[in-house]
């Protein structure tokens, strides 16, 4: 039996043992969130021991046209103060003003922000069908209704969830910092609080009627209630033509992009129904699928596609200022192409953006050098923040961009009411054409990479564990057993 003073000497050697852990416990929590916080891009990735996906190529052609977003709202946000909402998404050659930003093609790498949306809407489109089109082919209906349901009930965690947590920050910004955004703040933050969740219950419900369709905490959201709904959309013509075989479900899903881009104002949900065709048709290439006169153009499938690639880029940079085809004619060289647009399309942009947003999925998917530069680590990696880049390029924008246009003279009229000491504060030189002026690419020696490193630690703390929880609390309500295999 041990002594007094030895348990004593024991009991303690087990304190200092226990205390020893706890500190070892949260030296590895500050390392580790240390190490999320260190950007990804940063890091050196191991070689790459795997083949891509099939689809690789797509995440990032996705990622690069998030990049293009960040860029058309910073190119039209530095330079408000020259007019260049009209003069930047206007033609070349509009009203007598040539830009060497507004040449076609060329338009598209400073303006191409709704052209990345098009084909955002067609990616998702393609993606989100390719599972549940394999397992039509394959016959198994039984794992179909397993799929689709794990997919509608993750689908709304997955999209809003990140959203929460970027505007419920956004809407506390001015109270917790002092700093003001481009939005007025309520007398409290109480009372932010209560405005931020009285918009937000309307917003997250997609079938409702909201008086806007974006979120005013972060207007760039107008896009995610019409992902989710073309989500929906997606998953339920798969669903609904499954039975069906190969040639029926092609004719259904063409006769739907046809109504919703020429019977009625859905041009938005051609673009979906546009990605889930463009998938089902690349189950199968094989050449009995395609009529003789397909099969005769193989051997010219390159030219095509590089045909197809200019025309897609062309048409991409649509005149884009105002949605009135009065303007939209008067754009030079659309005149012409302005005969075609739908009766049933509101703002006549998407109209041409469907076609674009075709043409250059269709020709970067064959044209090698094309879909090699998506399948670079820097188009993958713009892939996999490409959500939380959307949703934080704008508050970075809107609170340090701000300032820091205004500092090096890139100023607007509301900086130098609200924000005087910072107008001119680092003047830099003006020199350059529109878009790439010495002050505006220095500016972005600063708010790339902190744009960059926000949306890399949002996809570890937010975005990610958004995904993680959808699948987790599906998990919850599921037996273990895939009801499939349940004996009737």
């Amino acid at each position: 039996m041990p002594s007094a003073e030895g348990g004593i000497l024991e009991k303690g050697g087990q304190m200092d043992q226990s205390g020893t852990a706890g500190s070892a416990f949260y030296i590895d929590t500050a390392l580790y969130v240390l190490q999320s916080l260190r950007p990804s891009f940063l890091t050196r990735s191991p070689a790459r021991t795997t083949r891509l996906r099939r689809t690789a190529w797509l995440d990032g052609l996705r990622g690069f046209a998030a990049f293009l977003v960040y860029v058309q709202h910073n190119e039209l946000w530095a330079h408000e103060g020259d007019d260049s909402e009209r003069k930047m998404q206007s033609s070349y050659g509009y009203r007598g003003e040539r830009w060497f930003c507004t040449l076609p093609i060329v338009r598209v790498f400073f303006t191409g922000g709704h052209l990345a949306v098009a084909i955002f809407f067609i990616v998702s489109g393609y993606v989100l069908s390719a599972k549940p089109l394999a397992l039509v082919y394959a016959g198994d209906h039984a794992a179909l209704s397993d799929a689709l349901a794990s997919a509608f009930f993750r689908r709304w965690f997955r999209l809003y969830l990140p959203i929460v947590v970027v505007t419920f920050i956004m809407c506390s910004w001015y109270h917790w910092t002092g700093i003001l955004t481009p939005f007025i703040p309520e007398a409290t933050w109480g009372q932010e609080v209560w405005k931020w969740y009285a918009e937000l219950k309307t917003y997250t419900f997609i079938y409702g009627a909201p008086k806007q369709p974006w979120f005013s905490y972060q207007p760039h959201t107008w896009t995610i209630p019409i992902e989710m709904r073309g989500s929906l959309l997606v998953w339920m013509t798969v669903l609904s033509l499954s039975r069906t075989n190969r040639k029926g479900r092609l004719f259904g899903v063409g006769f739907m992009i046809w109504y919703c881009m020429y019977i009625v104002d859905g041009s938005f949900f051609s673009l979906f129904l546009t990605g889930l065709l463009l998938c089902d048709l690349d189950m199968h290439e094989a050449p009995e699928y395609y009529p003789d006169w397909v099969v005769s153009l193989k051997p010219y499938e390159t030219p095509i596609a590089y045909f197809a690639l200019i025309v897609g880029l062309c048409v991409g940079g649509v005149p884009s200022f105002i949605p009135e085809m009065d303007y939209f004619r008067e754009n030079p060289g659309w005149r012409f192409l302005s005969h075609f647009k739908p009766q049933a399309v509101f703002d006549f942009k998407w109209f041409f953006l469907f076609w674009a947003g075709i043409l250059i999925i269709l020709s970067v998917q064959r044209i090698p050098w094309a879909k090699r530069f998506c399948e670079t680590r820097f188009c993958l990696y713009l892939g996999r923040v490409s959500y939380m880049l959307y949703l934080v390029h704008g508050p970075v924008l809107w609170t340090l961009g701000d300032r820091v246009y205004a500092a090096v003279g890139l100023g607007r009229t509301a900086q130098s009411l609200v924000l005087p000491h910072w107008t001119n504060r680092f003047p830099l030189p003006k020199w350059g054409p529109m878009g790439l002026e010495v002050n505006f690419l220095m500016t972005q020696l600063i708010l790339m990479p902190v744009t960059f490193w926000l949306a890399d630690v949002g996809t570890t703390f937010v975005d990610g564990p958004a995904i993680k929880f959808g699948t987790w609390l599906y998990a919850q309500f599921v037996p273990p057993t895939p009801r499939s295999q349940i004996p009737k």
